[in-house]
């Protein structure tokens, strides 16, 4: 993809989100109120309580902590809430807003938050103690830039933890179900169906393999890199008959190997 189809697409991206910053369609309570907040907080670590267990918010007191993607700011709260020295960007004034907004409902102070590419991260080499992104590049044209922008300023025995989607997947299998094979166009493949269909354009999903290779030539030892299943690959939004076929689907497959989420753990060098 050219430069300039790049940018095209990044703004694409940016305008999709910037509409409503992540999950808060979920919530009806009044905007940057605090129920609003609470319901955002609560929702988030129910339907996804993986995310405390991989973040380790609370092993973060007095370390450098940069938040690649902010969101609508729940995680980055956690970070502040914990002792971290945060700093968090997102491609997106709707995330920093909400951040904003956060913060200041409960009198908390962050290092620093602002509008900025996960491509072209605003910060100096060896910058940071933890780097955390959960669910962010697999949307920017070039994941694999943002991935290497995160070693670039990820201090050497630093840890990164980053979440991406993954391509071999339930949840992956049944987009692939209801945007090809009911549409009588099985030929579409997978990453043609994220990229159309799954949230912003050019959403993309990665294999472990994939991972591996794009961190080549990397100064980063690979603690861990594995999918875990997650509220969508169960399809708890939808009714029982749906949740039981997840359910014998994901036994005969191999359990959280046909995960959504891929989770990434490394150390810098």
């Amino acid at each position: 993809m050219s430069s300039e189809n790049d940018e095209i697409l990044k703004n694409e991206v940016h305008n999709f989100w910037n509409q409503s910053a992540c999950g808060t369609f979920l919530v009806d309570k009044e905007k940057y109120t605090l129920e609003y907040f609470e319901d955002l907080e609560k929702l988030r670590y129910s339907m996804q309580p993986e995310i405390p267990i991989f973040a380790k918010f609370a092993e973060s007191e007095g370390k450098k902590v940069l938040e690649v993607g902010v969101g609508a700011g729940t995680d980055f709260l956690q970070w502040v809430r914990s002792g971290a020295i945060a700093y968090g960007i997102d491609l997106t004034e709707e995330a920093i807003e909400h951040v904003k907004h956060r913060l200041n409902l409960y009198n908390l102070k962050a290092e620093q938050y602002a509008v900025a590419d996960s491509e072209h991260l605003p910060f100096a080499d060896n910058t940071f103690d933890i780097v955390y992104s959960w669910g962010v590049i697999h949307h920017t044209p070039d994941t694999q830039k943002a991935l290497h922008e995160i070693v670039r300023v990820c201090k050497p025995n630093g840890t990164i933890k980053v979440m991406i989607y993954h391509r071999h997947s339930l949840l992956a299998y049944f987009f692939w179900i209801k945007h090809a094979l009911l549409k009588f166009r099985p030929w579409k493949s997978i990453s043609w169906i994220l990229w159309n269909y799954m949230e912003s354009k050019g959403t993309k999903a990665f294999t472990k393999k994939e991972v591996i290779k794009m961190l080549e030539n990397q100064p980063v030892e690979i603690i861990n890199i594995h999918p875990v299943l997650s509220y969508y690959d169960r399809l708890e939004r939808f009714n029982k008959l749906f949740q039981i076929i997840s359910k014998f689907a994901s036994i005969l497959l191999g359990g959280n190997k046909v995960g959504w989420e891929l989770l990434i753990e490394l150390q810098k060098k």
